[in-house]
C-alpha cells in the first residue's frame, strides 16, 4: 500500500448479504395483501439494488402510482416484521468469509469503507446493529437520500464524505447497477460473481471475483496498477 486514501464502497444486499429469501417473499406478503399475483421470484431478484420507489412500477407496471406507494410501505412493513421474528443474522446472513474480508480492509490503516444500498436508513441501521458492524463504515448512502442507483449520487456523496476522489475509489457489487453506478461516477468497480445478477451482467465492472478471498488480492493489484 501506499499512503495514499482509499475508499472501498460495497453494496449490500447480494454482495455483502445474502437476503434474497426474505425480499422475495415480503414481496409476496405484498402483492398478495392487494390481491395481486406474486411476482415472479426472477424478476424480484432482477431489480433488487433499486430504490424501492424505482423497483416497484417495473414490478407492477399495470398498477398506479398509488398502488405502488402501498405495496413499497406493505413490503417495508413485511422485511420488519421478518427481520424482528427471525433476527437479522438468520433473515440477511453474511456471505461466507464477508465478515472476515470487512475487518481486514478495516484494519489497513489507508482504507476507509462505505456502503451505498437501495435499503432505507432504517434497514441498514438495523442490518449494522443485528451484524456487528458498527464503526466499519465511514460513509454510508441509502435510498431515503438519494435517486436510485445506477445514478451516481450515492458515489459523489461517499467520496466527498470520505474526501477521496474518483481515482482512488472502488465500487464492490453485484449488479448492473452497481457497475453502471460506478461508472458513472467515475469510479473502478469489481463485480461479484455470488449475488443476484449474472456475470454476463456485470461487464461494465472492472473486474470481476468469484469469492469474498478473491477481493481483497483483486484490490491489492488494482492499486498497485496507480504505483
Amino acid at each position: 500500500m501506499s499512503n495514499r486514501l482509499r475508499l472501498v464502497v460495497f453494496d449490500v444486499d447480494g454482495t455483502l448479504v445474502d437476503s434474497q429469501a426474505d425480499i422475495v417473499s415480503c414481496m409476496n406478503a405484498a402483492f398478495a395483501g392487494m390481491g395481486q399475483p406474486e411476482p415472479a421470484r426472477a424478476d424480484v431478484l432482477g431489480l433488487v439494488g433499486l430504490s424501492l420507489d424505482v423497483l416497484m412500477p417495473k414490478l407492477a407496471p399495470n398498477l398506479t402510482p398509488a398502488d405502488h406507494a402501498q405495496l413499497i410501505q406493505a413490503y417495508k412493513d413485511a422485511y420488519m416484521t421478518q427481520r424482528r421474528i427471525a433476527g437479522t443474522v438468520a433473515s440477511s446472513p453474511l456471505y461466507e468469509g464477508a465478515l472476515d474480508c470487512l475487518h481486514r480492509l478495516n484494519a489497513m490503516p489507508d482504507v476507509l469503507l462505505g456502503v451505498a444500498t437501495g435499503k432505507s436508513k432504517r434497514g441498514l441501521d438495523k442490518l449494522i446493529e443485528g451484524h456487528g458492524l458498527e464503526g466499519l463504515f465511514v460513509t454510508q448512502q441509502v435510498a431515503d437520500f438519494h435517486p436510485s442507483k445506477p445514478h451516481p449520487a450515492m458515489l459523489h456523496t461517499a467520496m466527498a464524505e470520505a474526501g477521496v476522489g474518483a481515482a482512488d475509489a472502488i465500487m464492490i457489487g453485484d449488479t448492473s447497477f452497481d457497475m453502471d453506478m460506478a461508472a458513472s461516477a467515475g469510479m473502478r468497480s469489481i463485480g461479484v460473481n455470488w449475488g443476484y445478477h449474472s456475470p454476463e451482467k456485470l461487464q461494465a465492472a472492472t473486474r470481476l471475483v468469484d469469492r469474498f478471498d478473491q477481493l481483497e488480492t483483486a484490490l491489492a493489484e488494482m492499486w498497485s496498477e496507480d504505483a
